[in-house]
């Protein structure tokens, strides 16, 4: 009996400490940033004088300590509630009043995970409510209604439900059924199912949530035709999406995959940028897959998916990783699907600390796209494209620099516009 308890609490003391190192950590950076913008809010970085005016600086600034400081709350209530599911015992007492109700079996594991997602999606709406109808307002980004909020939640629980329930559903009987190698056959399924994905979400999902009209300016799409092919990339169509329904700020992106990709604006995107810099913020994503980003990225998650299936295998057979997080495994109806939760629910936990390595990995593929739309186009026009990117969407262009090492994607203002100059 001793090594299970000794397991049980050593993984208990390191739950904790990670969680508390972790959020700690979590709120020195959200600090540091918030003073580090209010510290720079009353001049224009001298790069930027001749370009971004004082108010909109200043915007920014208040815009990115107004999110700052509601991160903080986030933060605490967050820790809180991944306190309550697990240490706790949140997550037991809603599994044990299923089986009470339901009995054991496949019906009582999917309403566990159901239950689990409905209770956390309303935990998580009062935030979601305050970021899009008070800060995103006050600062005269939010453009959706009531109506149309709820329709959004509504679609999405529906699209939630309809692909998650029966994706579940397999894990789970692959869990029972396929023996000590079920989770590589899971695997196998997770990771069909997201490329499955890929292919349908641009042609049944996405215009659920939003209209795609082709794009109808004739002289940018003979510009944008002629880079892609300049470019040697072939996608399905070129597609405006109504952005300015929801939200003031602005993109483009490309989606889905092999023959199903597409280029979509945001119809927000094009009503601010001219042509030459529409080319080249297009050039610059074009340059993530001349460089195979997104194909390495893909990689890089299915095999680290790979390795956390494998994880999950072996601890969903240790009983020590069920007490040792608030929740007592039954013995008489499978576990497999509190497994699955408790590792989602952990697992964030302890990934933190590496979080650091793939935003920097991801800087650097975005100098990368940067230094390939200069060749295709203009570094003059991708940088003229960036600051009004930056200026309509209130990025501050004064981050503290520990925090934008630890969380940005994408490198800092100055770093970026620097390296175009050059």
């Amino acid at each position: 009996m001793s090594a299970p308890i000794s397991s049980s609490l050593a993984f208990t003391l390191a739950f904790a400490a990670a969680l508390v190192l972790g959020l700690a950590a979590k709120f020195w950076l959200a600090t540091r940033q918030i003073r580090h913008v209010a510290l720079h809010r009353a001049a224009v970085p001298a790069p930027f004088a001749q370009r971004i005016c004082l108010a909109a600086h200043q915007k920014a600034a208040d815009y990115t300590i107004a999110k700052g400081r509601f991160g903080l709350l986030e933060l605490a209530f967050g820790a809180a509630v991944l306190l309550g599911w697990t240490l706790l015992g949140g997550l037991d007492a809603l599994n044990q009043a299923l089986l009470g109700w339901l009995g054991g079996g496949m019906v009582q594991q999917l309403a566990l995970l159901a239950a689990f997602a409905l209770i956390g999606g309303a935990l998580e709406l009062p935030f979601s409510l305050y970021q899009t109808f008070v800060i995103e307002e006050r600062f005269g980004f939010n453009k959706t209604n009531w109506r149309l909020w709820l329709a959004d939640l509504a679609k999405a629980a529906f699209v939630g439900a309809l692909i998650g329930l029966p994706l579940a559903a397999v894990v789970l009987w692959l869990m029972g059924a396929a023996g000590a190698w079920w989770w590589l056959w899971a695997w196998g399924v997770w990771t069909g199912f997201n490329l499955l994905l890929m292919l349908v979400y641009p042609s049944f999902i996405a215009p659920l949530f939003n209209k795609f009209q082709p794009l109808a300016d004739e002289t940018l799409k003979t510009r944008v035709t002629a880079l892609m092919q300049r470019c040697g990339f072939a996608a399905k169509g070129l597609f405006v999406m109504d952005g300015s329904r929801r939200s003031a700020h602005g993109n483009a992106y490309f989606t889905g995959f092999g023959a199903s990709k597409r280029v979509v604006f945001y119809d927000t995107l094009l009503e601010r940028l001219s042509p030459p810099e529409v080319d080249a913020v297009l050039a610059h994503e074009l340059g993530h897959f001349k460089h195979r980003h997104i194909v390495k990225r893909m990689a890089g998650m299915f095999v680290a998916t790979l390795a956390g299936f494998a994880l999950l295998g072996w601890l969903s057979a240790q009983t020590w990783f069920y007490t040792c997080l608030g929740v007592r495994p039954s013995l008489a109806a499978p576990n497999d699907a509190l497994a699955l939760l408790l590792f989602l629910l952990a697992a964030p936990v302890f990934l933190f600390f590496v979080a650091p390595l793939f935003a920097q990995l991801s800087r650097r593929d975005e100098f990368q796209a940067d230094a390939y739309a200069v060749a295709q186009t203009s570094g003059a026009d991708l940088s003229s494209a960036l600051l009004k990117l930056y200026e309509d969407n209130a990025s501050t262009l004064t981050p503290d620099p520990v925090f934008a090492r630890f969380y940005y994607s994408h490198p800092p203002a100055t770093e970026r516009l620097a390296r175009l100059a050059g």
